[in-house]
């Protein structure tokens, strides 16, 4: 039984260690091993915490049998991206800069999640201190895509997301800046969901830029995200009744469709339409504030990112991958009056996309335009590695820059992703849910 365990929905296995037919301890052990076994396992987590685990587990264990479950996870065991402090145990942000650094304290979502009964696995790789779509980390190391282990898997979530789809734990959390926790959900046929800034804490959390910092949860289905936000200090939704009958979508083309490939076109495309036959009314529309507001990006990620590592970076440089160390030098030289003007005209452009799409439930796009490129290409070459990681990040940035939530979807076609975007969590997850429903 253990191995269909390890390809159940969170929610499927809560109700299980409710019902008494699912041991925690039994579960937990059998992802331990499943972890322990896989022959990718260490470009996968950078470290596991057994003892950790089998102590949570054992008190879900406890609370099952005498009834006092903390919650509809309780019990379920779940892997953590490392920039997630984790007391006593080390958390380097997959960062020769921070090798060997251990935090005193969980991080307040970890905090949270343990405290609603979730089981810590681990912690897995991720690119360097965040800074990247593609998921290549030379440094630490580079997991495989589920789809095509000599592939990249999206990032900087990298190893939260192939956790999951390689069965090595039930759900993983990341954190999304520019697009972290989307593109590898997408890149791995996964639920992202990007949460608005200050939805949850980044109390703990090692930051690449705080303007922009969210965190999120990767999951096999809407339903796992949606718990997942709770147990970490987020909203509770009620997913009940989701419907797309009656729902306005409309269909960015602005910035979105462009250097789009042939399979994400056509994943989208297919998705579209089956949204539109489970009752949805789609439109097509131009955004010129998102237009502008991509071109701001530059004057606005780098500059804060370097802000906040500059120094560290600059006294050890050559311990890092030479692409993302000249990604942050790219902030260096914006000026403080350049910034601050970037922000002020972000912060009405924000009002204006507002006021576009206010008529829709949600707004639809690629997660992704691009496939994932191979491994080797992207390692050996640096114009092609700098190229690829812009195409990335291009659509699920529109988002960060316009202070949604997110929720990327599986198309069927592998490694495409369709995103869902609205300025509210529970609204979108309701609409995810029904589309969900209507991709499956």
């Amino acid at each position: 039984m253990s191995e269909a365990w390890l390809k159940m929905e969170a929610h499927v296995l809560g109700q299980g260690i409710a019902k008494g037919e699912i041991d925690p301890v039994l579960l937990t052990e059998a992802y331990l091993a499943a972890i322990h076994d896989h022959p990718q396992r260490d470009r996968i987590y950078a470290r596991t915490t057994e003892a950790r685990a089998m102590a949570e587990a054992r008190s879900a264990q406890a609370r099952a049998l005498n009834g006092t479950r903390r919650s509809a996870l309780d019990g379920v065991p779940i892997s953590w991206k490392d920039l997630f402090d984790t007391a006593g145990i080390v958390t380097e942000a997959g960062s020769a800069l921070l090798k060997g650094r251990v935090p005193a304290s969980d991080a307040k979502v970890l905090a949270y999640a343990t405290a609603a009964g979730l089981i810590c696995l681990g912690k897995t790789h991720m690119t360097e201190l965040a800074f990247s779509g593609l998921g290549l980390n030379p440094v630490t190391a580079s997991p495989p895509n589920i789809n095509d282990e000599d592939a990249v898997s999206g990032g900087s979530s990298s190893g939260a997301a192939t956790s999951v789809a390689h069965g090595l734990a039930v759900a993983g959390i990341g954190s999304d800046t520019g697009g972290s926790v989307r593109n590898p959900a997408a890149w791995n046929d996964l639920v992202g969901l990007k949460t608005r800034t200050g939805t949850l804490s980044l109390d703990g959390v090692v930051p690449l830029a705080t303007s922009f910092d969210t965190v999120g949860p990767l999951a096999r289905s809407v339903t796992d995200a949606a718990l997942l936000l709770a147990a970490m200090g987020g909203p509770s939704i009620d997913l009940r009744g989701a419907t797309l009958a009656g729902t306005k979508l409309a269909v960015l083309k602005t910035s979105a469709f462009e250097n789009l490939q042939d399979a994400p076109r056509a994943g989208f495309e297919s998705a579209v339409e089956r949204l539109q036959a489970a009752g949805a009314e789609v439109e097509r529309i131009e955004v010129a504030a998102v237009a502008e507001g991509m071109a701001l990006a530059g004057q606005l990620f780098a500059p804060e990112a370097y802000g906040e590592w500059g120094q560290v970076i600059e006294a050890n440089p050559d311990v890092m991958f030479g692409p993302v160390r000249e990604r942050f030098r790219s902030g260096r030289d914006v000026s403080a009056d350049v910034f601050v003007a970037a922000w002020r005209k972000l912060n009405a452009l924000r009002v204006e996309y507002a006021a576009a799409t206010a008529a829709f439930d949600a707004v639809l796009i690629p997660t992704v335009p691009i496939l994932p490129p191979k491994q080797a290409d992207v390692t050996n070459d640096h114009d092609f590695f700098v190229s690829q990681n812009l195409l990335a990040l291009q659509n699920t940035r529109i988002g960060n820059l316009m202070g949604l939530a997110g929720v990327t979807l599986p198309t069927g076609v592998p490694s495409t992703g369709i995103l869902l975007q609205g300025p509210d969590e529970g609204r979108l997850l309701r609409l995810a849910k029904a589309a969900e429903a209507a991709l499956a």
